[in-house]
């Protein structure tokens, strides 16, 4: 009875998680490529022992072990999302820039799922954005989010003249605000 549950249960998630990446892997690839310029080429997955063989077959095939450790094996709790760059780990393989990249990306993503498919726009927060990312990059994601239908932004950064040589640059009207010991002030 239990096991009946879980399956009716489990297959519904894999099926809705199975949809989402459908919907929000386009929004991810668009946004990473704008943001590196197509510099390189990364991917995102998801792995599930579901993709191989039913919930009902994976817990048969696992009862005596599951048994033997007190705790199922198989399910979706052991979903995993891949995060690749060149088809290689992006976290052994990627740069500190491609993964802030990667990141940036998902995150934008995320607004854009929630804009397109639920109608409905978030507040964007990008805190210490640009650490770890190159020019070109902080160029290129400070485009896409004035130009594009992203409403409120709040941005952190601890380099002033650097926020302010950026957004000349693009040409973006900003509100800029300085916290210093514990005071905010206008910029």
């Amino acid at each position: 009875i239990l096991d009946d549950q879980l399956i009716a249960s489990g297959n519904k998630i894999f099926e809705k998680r199975k949809q989402f990446l459908l919907d929000f892997i386009p929004l991810f690839n668009e946004h990473y490529s704008f943001i590196s310029d197509d510099a390189e080429i990364v991917s995102l997955g998801y792995q599930s022992q579901l993709n191989e063989q039913s919930f009902e077959d994976l817990l048969k095939n696992s009862l005596e072990k599951d048994r033997i450790l007190e705790r199922t094996t198989t399910g979706i709790h052991k979903d995993e999302l891949l995060f690749a760059i060149r088809d290689m780990p992006l976290k052994k393989f990627g740069s500190q820039g491609q993964q802030k990249s990667f990141l940036i990306a998902l995150k934008l993503a995320q607004y854009s799922y929630l804009q397109k498919f639920r109608a409905f726009k978030p507040l964007l927060l990008l805190d210490d954005i640009f650490d770890k990312l190159d020019d070109l990059r902080v160029k290129k994601l400070m485009q896409m989010v004035s130009h594009h239908d992203f409403g409120q932004i709040f941005l952190t950064d601890t380099g002033k003249e650097r926020v302010l040589t950026i957004f000349n640059d693009i040409n973006v009207d900003v509100t800029l605000f300085e916290v210093a010991n514990g005071t905010i002030e206008n910029a």
